[in-house]
């Protein structure tokens, strides 16, 4: 019987087989956007994605704990309300790299996601909702470090 690291194994090879003949659907690809992670504040992350800086709402919410003793591993969540999100960010202010994560999105999910993100030291965390019609809105919490994440 084999192991379970030998089925995962095989899974990948698999999906590298398929994805390398163009037999995965372009949603199961993971697509980078080198530009948008280099962006170092949120105004030139917003530049770089050409839209326009995002308005504060109260259907975007964001949680996280205040204080987190480990920078290495920040709980972070962001959700959304809105009807025909597109796109969820997650966006550490003060990080080498501001874009922690980008969550595309479709009607048939629900806009809430979950990730762990890395802090060097205290700083806002948002959480950006791109629209349908590209509107830009966010929800912002501090969160504070208690043990550097990126290095300390």
């Amino acid at each position: 019987m084999p192991t379970r690291r030998q089925l995962l194994q095989r899974s990948a090879n698999l999906a590298g087989l398929l994805a390398g003949l163009g037999l995965l659907p372009t949603a199961a690809q993971a697509a980078w956007n080198s530009a948008a992670f280099d962006a170092k504040s949120p105004a030139e992350l917003f530049k770089l994605l050409g839209a326009a800086a995002p308005v504060a709402s109260s259907a975007v919410s964001i949680t996280g704990p205040d204080i987190a003793e480990n920078g290495a591993v920040v709980p972070v969540g962001a959700a959304t309300t809105l009807p025909g999100v597109k796109r969820l960010m997650i966006l550490v202010e003060k990080n080498p790299s501001t874009l922690s994560a980008i969550f595309e999105l479709s009607d048939a999910v629900e806009a809430s996601v979950s990730i762990r993100v890395k802090m060097g030291q205290s700083s806002n965390v948002m959480a950006v909702a791109v629209t349908a019609d590209d509107r830009l809105v966010y929800a912002q919490k501090e969160i504070k470090i208690t043990l550097g994440g990126c290095g300390g």
